[in-house]
């Protein structure tokens, strides 16, 4: 599979304060791979650090562009679809008008998404259709957030922290969901503290700890390495 997205020696930083030290992994076309480690560790900093979104240096390579020095609205526009920990989610319009807010035209290898097929993926939200966002439960407005950015055709689709503080029957609504966008053929890269989550959606894992990666690689091999497991993961 070619890579989507290959990070190599990413730096990133709050003013004087360096959270991200060559953070280096790669995201294969097709696959879920789930970027790990305990709270802290620089996950967001991350997703927010190859979208531009905070200062940073060394190399994002976005379907084989460097992106690193582009403004996060050009990057978005590429294809680069990111879903925030805290949702941000337009509390007086409701599911539908939240949906046609991330409307975008078609877009070349990558699945087009219309309101009918965002309810066919989370029906909960199909029967809401006009309940304003600030009248939602947490795990529908995650619901909706996910939903509004798939509006806009990703190829890829980032998602922060996709199960925390959810009800465990939305968290398995969630990961069901997450498998039917990686077979409508979606990339994604997925920040998660909950292993359990992570080994149920993902392929490969990174594991983040005080904003370097301790792990790279398949979950069949994380599988076998309870030593980094305890180190990095346990609680």
């Amino acid at each position: 599979m070619t890579e989507m997205l290959a990070v190599q020696g990413l730096k990133a930083r709050y003013g004087a304060a360096q959270i991200l030290d060559g953070v280096s992994f790669a995201v294969r076309k097709g696959a879920v791979t789930a970027l790990l480690g305990r709270n802290g560790a620089g996950k967001s900093t991350t997703f927010k650090a190859i979208l531009g979104l905070v200062q940073r240096e060394g190399s994002v390579r976005f379907l084989g562009r460097e992106i690193v020095a582009e403004e996060t609205y050009r990057i978005a526009r590429a294809g680069l679809g990111y879903v925030p920990e805290d949702r941000r989610i337009f509390t007086e319009l409701t599911v539908e008008e939240n949906l046609e807010v991330g409307r975008q035209p078609p877009r070349p290898a990558a699945p087009h998404w219309t309101p009918k097929k965002i309810f066919a993926l989370f029906p909960n939200l199909a029967e809401m259709r006009q309940r304003v966002g600030g009248a939602m439960s947490g795990g529908e407005q995650q619901m909706l957030t996910i939903g509004r950015t798939l509006m806009g055709n990703p190829r890829l689709l980032m998602l922060d922290e996709p199960s925390e503080g959810l009800a465990p029957r939305i968290v398995e609504q969630m990961a069901r969901a997450i498998l039917d966008l990686k077979q409508e053929g979606l990339s994604l890269l997925v920040s998660e503290q909950n292993l359990h989550f992570a080994q149920a959606i993902a392929d490969e894992a990174v594991i983040l700890e005080r904003g370097a990666v301790r792990y790279a690689g398949t979950f069949e091999e994380l599988r076998s390495r309870p030593d980094v497991r305890d180190a990095y993961l346990a609680v």
